[in-house]
């Protein structure tokens, strides 16, 4: 039975590549970013004016003239013009590249404008370059402004704007589907029998995929048949790059999963790890490549999975590079004695001193998936300890940052 650490990195050694693609540039918000970001130009491409006003020779008002004939008026986006002498101004706004001649910008809330002569205010000192944005002072032409790899945020795409780009390169979106399987399972809507429960793995791991951008997603639900499973998996594995089961990965009579899907083809790379909850996780490489996860049923260890290895690997084959680790400190004392690695629900605030700190909020069992509701995420507590004391700072997972 693998440790979580050799899970995490038996999955990543196995799990390939996604291709990538070109896509307009309204379409990349939230996508894997698959190609370095040069600057077209300097940022900004000229000295920017920061303020409306008047662009006038700081040496002129350091030599004491306070009264500047208005030459005229350059808006942002006009040619740039320039100054006719020291005794002149020229209007400006704000956006607009500073006029020739003038280094620096009195704002108009400090002049007086009458007759064509803007008249600085008696009891405002001007500054030398004050209310300029220089040229090329946030990056220079040709500076790498985002990396591969990265999420693309709305920011980046008013990055990858400026910097010229109508299409972008990013990874290709996975097919991926999501099997629930089980026969006392019944969807949201339908009528319902007392030895019946609701479908509710699908439905979330779908919302966990969701929230990372994973689009072309689907949902099934097989009951516990052999030969129901074999067919429609098979199906499934012709048409998708993901494969995520949940359920009848165990050790019961009727949990098949394992058997069909080496029956299909998949290569087993482990089924068992030592944690709680989702010890009996199984995970295998389809015979063109497709990733298979095969999650245990219980609501919590499904998603504890899913959280903790199924989104880690599709962002990692999507190109995502590796994110910075989170630790938190125990807000108490934490006993877990079996010999495993237990993820723990917990709540995350903030103490008076800035540090993270995670109150331990544990299922009633890991059907309990109820008691999730109001989670921030889990800590990771190592199974080489049974003891884990207050202030103890340890690994943080939390759900929606994978």
């Amino acid at each position: 039975m693998l440790s979580t650490a050799q899970a995490t990195q038996a999955i990543a050694a196995a799990i390939p590549q996604f291709e990538s693609e070109q896509v307009s540039l309204v379409a990349a918000a939230g996508r894997i970013l698959r190609q370095d970001i040069q600057a077209e130009r300097d940022q900004p491409p000229f000295d920017r004016v920061m303020m409306d006003g008047i662009a006038i020779q700081f040496a002129s008002f350091a030599g004491g003239q306070r009264d500047f004939t208005v030459q005229g008026i350059q808006q942002a986006g006009d040619p740039v013009m320039t100054l006719q002498g020291g005794a002149h101004c020229i209007e400006i706004m704000t956006g607009a590249i500073m006029p020739e001649g003038t280094d620096c910008v009195v704002p108009v809330e400090r002049i007086q404008i009458e007759d064509g002569v803007a008249v600085v205010a008696t009891d405002y000192q001007v500054e030398a370059s004050q209310f300029i944005h220089p040229q090329g002072s946030d990056h220079v032409q040709g500076s790498e402004v985002l990396q591969t790899g990265s999420r693309i945020s709305p920011m980046d795409i008013a990055i990858i704007a400026s910097c010229g780009l109508q299409e972008v390169a990013v990874s290709r979106l996975p097919v991926v589907r999501v099997v629930s399987t089980g026969n006392e399972l019944v969807a949201p809507g339908q009528p319902i029998e007392p030895q019946q429960i609701r479908m509710s793995n699908g439905p979330a791991l779908l919302a966990m995929l969701g929230a990372q951008g994973f689009a072309n997603c689907s949902h099934d639900h097989l009951p516990d048949d052999l030969e129901v499973l074999q067919q429609k998996l098979r199906q499934h594995l012709r048409e998708c790059d993901v494969l995520i089961l949940s359920g009848g990965v165990s050790m019961g009579k009727a949990d098949f999963v394992p058997q069909v899907l080496a029956n299909l083809g998949v290569m087993l790379k482990f089924h068992k790890i030592s944690q709680r909850p989702g010890k009996p996780m199984w995970f295998g490489i389809g015979p063109d490549e497709q990733v298979v996860f095969a999650l245990p049923g219980n609501p919590v260890s499904a998603l504890v999975c899913c959280r903790q290895y199924v989104l880690p690997a599709i962002l990692r084959a999507s190109g995502r590079r590796n994110r910075p680790s989170e630790t938190a400190a125990l807000a108490k004392e934490v006993t877990f004695r079996p010999h495993l690695t237990c993820f723990l629900p917990v709540r995350v605030a903030s103490d008076i001193n800035g540090r993270i700190v995670a109150t331990p909020a544990p299922t009633n069992t890991s059907g309990d998936f109820t008691a999730l509701s109001g989670t921030h995420g889990y800590v990771e507590l190592a199974l080489e300890s049974e003891v884990f004391p207050k202030g103890a700072a340890v690994p943080l997972h939390r759900w929606d940052n994978p």
